[in-house]
């Protein structure tokens, strides 16, 4: 992310690359690149300066972007190029690019606010420096409706003026939905992108959200999926970073700067600098589960430096070229997957990200699944599961900054929680919602095996899990809106799942049936029906407790509509 520029302390040792390489072979097997695609964005963002640090100078970035476009060209490999203002105005930007082959090379915006473009659209300018990266000056969050629409006319002008087209693709960490929609109104933009999930990074929280590849955001909430056309911008936000689908989640941190963060960027040492974590993810990325598509950005901003990012880029680019080679991924630009996508799919299709081996040494696995109406994580750990993370979406649930102004240096985007591993933990209790038995008279965690992880049925994601207890499975059945739970070989064992949260943690539940957990948060009134299976308070410390009926959970997001209306927020949630 831009404020660090110190490394992430490394979570687990140095792994050799010859250890991973000794496991599945990443070119093992074919991908079907026309129906389940492997796509792969080099995006590289650009500032003009970096007021954080004197020794980066402008012209350390800018040869930070000459460096990053000799290796794409030496690897044949296609990408996308985001100017900040202050760049595209800048005429070694201007000439440097402009030389790329359009056919191979897209050019877009990247949507943080300078001092230059601010004073063009007649606006005056807060900032503690011409770039200034807090929330209410450095991002269109910091400025009214009709401020946005002042500052995206100045930008698009210059730069059709500059290249002869308005840019196709526009991305940000954050892009709120008026800004979003007055793009693709009035100058048809077709594809954007934003920040992973974090918490606290740089100031900004993102939380919930469609976890990877690419959604279409509500209108009134630019993080939020929508489930209905008429509600929906039909600009696809794809997620960027390539966030470990294992530890990211819950690589908690220390200091002020939130999640430690562990991403494909090539600048982390334990991350997208480290050739064994490099091999493993697209070792992953390719042979895991994702029901329709799997998709990841590569790149850099240019404000880390070359020499920061120069030994992950020369680790990951030509690896990307032999996988594309291979014909195990594909790489393109922003704006071609856009146009892929919006072609491909009327609504935000259901996807998933797995990982059935983790790095040598590491005994975990997990299934990120993602819908219109839902999104889950589920974690295998020392040979149990839990659901570490279950999220809802609403597109009547509106974001802040649609319409009002971010008033202080954060921001936050959410959706509306069930079950929330990372945020409701602490350090004495992790928060999950965890599948557990009675066995030989007491409770206990279910313990089984390696799962056994299906997606040939289009929309379906099929999960079995064999347990320890002799001939008994569990066995996952989830689609777009519901997930259906059942077990075979234990007809004479009671199972059930607890949910457990920190007693500090803020819980949105306000009531209970034996059908409906009712829930409330940042005023909005929301509910999870077990179609199957039964609600209770639990009778040990944990949150609440869901039983199966007849011997199955069918547990049903699609209905999260408010029940008693809606509030909207009158305070800014970034302060």
């Amino acid at each position: 992310m831009i404020t660090s520029f110190v490394f992430p302390k490394r979570i687990i040792p140095v792994l050799l690359l010859i250890s991973l390489l000794g496991g599945r072979d990443v070119s093992a097997q074919a991908v079907d690149d026309h129906t389940k695609p492997k796509i792969v964005n080099i995006i590289n963002f650009i500032r003009l300066l970096e007021p954080r640090i004197p020794a980066i100078t402008e012209e350390v970035l800018y040869q930070t972007v000459v460096k990053q476009v000799d290796i794409m060209k030496k690897y044949k490999l296609p990408g996308t190029f985001l100017l900040q203002y202050d760049a595209l105005m800048d005429s070694r930007y201007q000439r440097l690019l402009k030389k790329l082959p359009a056919h191979s090379f897209e050019i877009g915006g990247w949507w943080e606010i300078p001092q230059p473009l601010v004073e063009k659209a007649g606006l005056t300018w807060r900032g503690r420096f011409p770039w200034d990266w807090h929330a209410n000056v450095g991002f269109a969050t910091g400025y009214t409706p009709a401020e946005r629409e002042k500052l995206v006319d100045v930008y698009m002008a210059d730069f059709k003026e500059i290249f002869g087209y308005y840019p196709k693709s526009v991305a940000s960490w954050f892009i709120d939905a008026h800004t979003l929609n007055y793009m693709y109104e009035k100058y048809k933009i077709i594809a954007s992108a934003n920040c992973k999930d974090q918490v606290g990074t740089d100031g900004y929280t993102l939380w919930g959200g469609y976890w990877n590849q690419a959604y279409y955001p509500s209108k009134i909430n630019s993080y939020m999926p929508a489930q209905t056309e008429a509600n929906q911008t039909p600009v696809p936000v794809f997620r960027m970073l390539g966030s470990d689908p294992v530890r990211q989640y819950d690589d908690k941190g220390h200091g002020t700067n939130g999640q430690g963060v562990v991403t494909l960027e090539p600048v982390y040492r334990f991350g997208g600098g480290d050739s064994a974590w490099v091999y493993w993810y697209f070792r992953e990325f390719i042979e895991g589960e994702s029901m329709e598509y799997n998709y990841v950005q590569a790149g850099q901003e240019n404000s880390f430096t070359w020499n920061a990012m120069k030994k992950g880029f020369e680790i990951q680019m030509p690896l990307i070229a032999k996988l594309r080679n291979q014909k195990k991924l594909r790489v393109e630009t922003l704006a071609a997957s856009g146009e892929w996508f919006r072609k491909k799919y009327k609504l935000t299709p259901a996807t998933a990200v797995t990982v059935n081996k983790d790095i040598d040494g590491i005994n975990k696995k997990t299934v990120w699944f993602n819908s219109r109406f839902y999104r889950f994580n589920l974690l295998w750990e020392n040979n149990t599961l839990r659901f570490r993370d279950i999220h809802l979406f609403n597109e009547n649930f509106p974001s802040y900054y649609t319409k009002h102004v971010a008033t202080s240096n954060e921001c936050s985007f959410f959706t509306l929680p069930f079950v929330d591993g990372y945020r409701w933990s602490a350090s004495d209790k992790t928060a999950g919602l965890c599948f557990k038995a009675v066995v030989d008279g007491k409770e206990t965690l279910l313990e089984g095996g390696d799962p056994v992880i299906k997606d040939h049925v289009q929309g379906r994601l099929y999960i079995e899990w064999p347990l320890k207890i002799p001939g008994a499975k569990l066995l996952l059945d989830v689609d777009e809106k519901q997930i259906t739970m059942k077990t075979e070989g234990m007809d004479n064992i009671n199972w059930f799942l607890d949910l457990s949260a920190s007693d500090s943690a803020h819980l949105p539940f306000t009531r209970f049936t034996p059908r409906i957990v009712y829930c409330r948060f940042d005023k909005m009134d929301y509910q999870v029906k077990a179609d199957k299976g039964f609600f209770s308070e639990s009778p040990r410390e944990e949150v609440v407790r869901l039983k199966p009926e007849n011997n199955v959970i069918v547990l049903n997001f699609s209905e999260a509509a408010p029940l008693l209306g809606l509030l909207p927020s009158v305070a800014d949630p970034g302060k």
